[in-house]
């Protein structure tokens, strides 16, 4: 169910969820989580259950609604190492599902950390997904790119939280934090940016 990037002598564990389109074995998604075992963290890689029928098939399929998706994601939170601190999220859709999750209160989990959140479908920002956010009950680590079609800086600058998440953005960055050559920027130093924003909050509530 699980599949482990192991650190030596991990100080946590990070459950990633992965995003709509693209499952576990996705390139950003395992150079993520490799990136992330460098920092002494255990990643934890899954795939949702209609993202397995998509593998076995060959065929595209949407994802499953919430609640199902929820309830996946609780099954395999079931399985991780108890003696080890939990922390969970995603990139994009699997961000939002973490965020969701932890609102359940359903395990110890120490943080969220969320990849490209989708705060609206694109071209739709009045279709806003944070309601849930005043009801996380842990630290929440939003990490965006600049131009995020799924909300930009500038958009989320003109929100207003009950209980905002913690935000560090990615110049000129997409949903997948890459930014455009013509930038000056790269996405290698944006992943190496992003996995270590992601250790120093896990180092942070590490023991809270």
């Amino acid at each position: 169910m699980i599949q482990w990037i192991k650190a030596d002598n991990p100080k946590a564990q990070f459950i990633f969820a992965h995003g709509a389109g693209a499952g576990s074995d996705s390139e950003f998604m395992q150079d993520m989580a490799n990136k992330l075992v460098e920092h002494g963290i255990r990643v934890g890689l899954f795939d949702f259950e209609y993202m397995q029928i998509t593998k076995q098939t060959g065929k595209r399929r949407p994802p499953d609604r919430v609640p199902k998706l929820l309830a996946y994601f609780e099954k395999v939170l079931a399985t991780v190492d108890a003696d080890l601190p939990l922390f969970i999220g995603g990139k994009s859709m699997g961000g939002r599902m973490a965020s969701l999750l932890v609102t359940e209160h359903i395990l110890p989990v120490k943080g969220v950390i969320a990849m490209g959140y989708p705060f609206h479908p694109p071209g739709k920002p009045e279709k806003l997904r944070t309601d849930h956010f005043a009801d996380i009950p842990c630290p929440f680590l939003v990490l965006q790119g600049e131009r995020d079609t799924f909300g930009t800086q500038a958009e989320l600058a003109q929100m207003s939280f009950v209980q905002a998440p913690v935000f560090q953005f990615f110049a000129d960055g997409d949903h997948s934090l890459k930014p455009r050559k013509k930038s000056g920027f790269s996405e290698e130093a944006h992943r190496l940016a992003a996995a270590k924003a992601t250790a120093e909050f896990i180092e942070q509530y590490l023991n809270d």
